[in-house]
């Protein structure tokens, strides 16, 4: 079965084999003359065209044509001088199926009408009244003939079967690489949002605390130090909660194995920590209410309106984290003591609509933060905020837009499309 599997033509070793095969045919060739039968014994001149019709049996499958008429040749001279006519059969029937077996049907069929051809001329000058002798030899050169054709096709579906194996496995490869790839940015932006939000807060409710310890030391307002420290650690718990389920996800992901192909499908699109479907809830907008309150705590003005309901876990969980980056992007780059921020999310055209705008300075003609991409660092080098924005946005289908509001400020929309039972919905 190897044997016939492989692909005749790029085989390794095939000379030396069918030099082999070639020498071995010859011997069947000698034994059979010696075995007797019918026939006449070969002269002298016989026996060496009949030898001499197994040498191009060498090249067979380098070149079958050539091996063919090489070996009649040698034939049709030998039977014309009424030789044992048994003895080239075999050579003859072996130079007609590599022929069958390596080329096209055309070929093949018009080799078998240039056999036959000759084979009825001398089969009828030298026994005129042997009908049933011509069938026999036509039926084995028809019957060869079509052997050669369907190992040749059957070479050509084991190696479709082989070709379409090596292009699933290949498929399998870079799904689960591609499927990695995008389970690291999904991380990556996790922690982008995770850690620019609370930083941020830190930074402002930190702000807070140093200016009442410093802005009248002899009448100190423990309380409002206490609130803004406490403000610090409800902060820093948060962070820590979410960074922990991220890198939970991150363990599991050296511990499973084959985790490419399962982490990229078991979070979907725009899910917001790695565990969200393992180990935790989704965040979503049942979520913005805190967010709106950890805006308030770091000094803005928020103003939430939702009017939605029934949104898939993954479409809340992209709103979520824009909502989220357009507030700490606001709060960072307001420029503004009495920044209003406003937040809103309602469904239409069977999408869901959010929009984040705020009325500071970082969305004006001098650039800022906001203008330059909505993810500025603190010193004005720009961030990863607004990318992040639009591949959330993207996660679910969705587009995103960011740019100067109508009149100040900073504006964000974001349409994120709902799938079709949340429409009929």
């Amino acid at each position: 079965m190897a044997a016939i599997n492989r692909e005749p033509l790029t085989a390794p070793h095939r000379t030396r084999n069918d030099a082999v095969l070639a020498a071995g045919v010859a011997v069947l060739a000698v034994a059979l003359a010696l075995m007797g039968g019918k026939g006449t014994w070969p002269s002298p001149l016989g026996w060496t065209l009949l030898l001499a019709g197994h040498v191009p049996l060498v090249w067979r499958r380098r070149s079958p044509v050539v091996a063919l008429l090489g070996v009649a040749a040698c034939v049709a001279p030998y039977h014309a001088l009424d030789n044992n006519h048994a003895l080239p059969i075999p050579a003859t029937l072996l130079a007609l199926y590599t022929v069958a077996a390596t080329g096209t049907v055309r070929r093949t069929l018009l080799t078998g009408v240039a056999v036959l051809g000759p084979t009825v001329i001398l089969n009828g000058l030298t026994n005129p009244k042997g009908a049933l002798e011509f069938l026999r030899i036509s039926g084995w050169i028809i019957a060869v003939l079509f052997i050669g054709i369907d190992v040749r096709y059957y070479r050509r579906y084991v190696a479709s079967i082989v070709d379409r194996a090596e292009r699933a496995e290949r498929t399998r490869e870079e799904e689960a690489r591609r499927r990695v790839a995008e389970e690291r940015l999904r991380i990556a932006r996790d922690l982008h949002d995770l850690l620019a939000h609370s930083i941020t807060l830190i930074g402002v409710q930190t702000s807070v605390a140093a200016h009442v310890l410093t802005a009248d030391p002899e009448r100190l307002d423990r309380k409002a130090v206490a609130q803004a420290l406490d403000d610090i650690a409800g902060t820093c718990r948060t962070a820590r909660g979410e960074l922990r389920t991220t890198l939970e996800v991150l363990r599991a992901h050296d511990a499973v194995v084959g985790v490419g192909t399962d982490l990229g499908a078991g979070a979907g699109p725009g899910s917001v920590s790695g565990a969200g479907d393992m180990r935790g809830p989704l965040p979503g907008i049942d979520g913005l209410a805190g967010l709106a309150e950890s805006g308030r705590v770091a000094g803005a003005r928020v103003e939430l309106s939702v009017r939605a309901d029934g949104i898939p876990p993954s479409v809340g969980a992209a709103a979520y984290r824009i909502v989220q980056e357009a507030l700490t992007n606001a709060v960072r780059h307001g420029g503004r003591e009495d920044l209003t921020v406003r937040v809103g999310l309602w469904t239409a055209d069977g999408a869901l609509r959010v929009s984040v705008t705020d009325d500071g300075t970082g969305g004006g003609a001098s650039g800022g933060a906001n203008a330059g991409g909505g993810a500025g660092s603190s010193d004005g080098t720009p961030g990863f905020g607004l990318v992040g924005m639009r591949e959330r946005a993207r996660s679910v289908g969705g587009t995103l837009d960011a740019g100067p509001g109508p009149a100040e400020g900073f504006e964000v929309t974001a349409t994120l499309p709902l799938p079709r039972e949340d429409k009929a919905r």
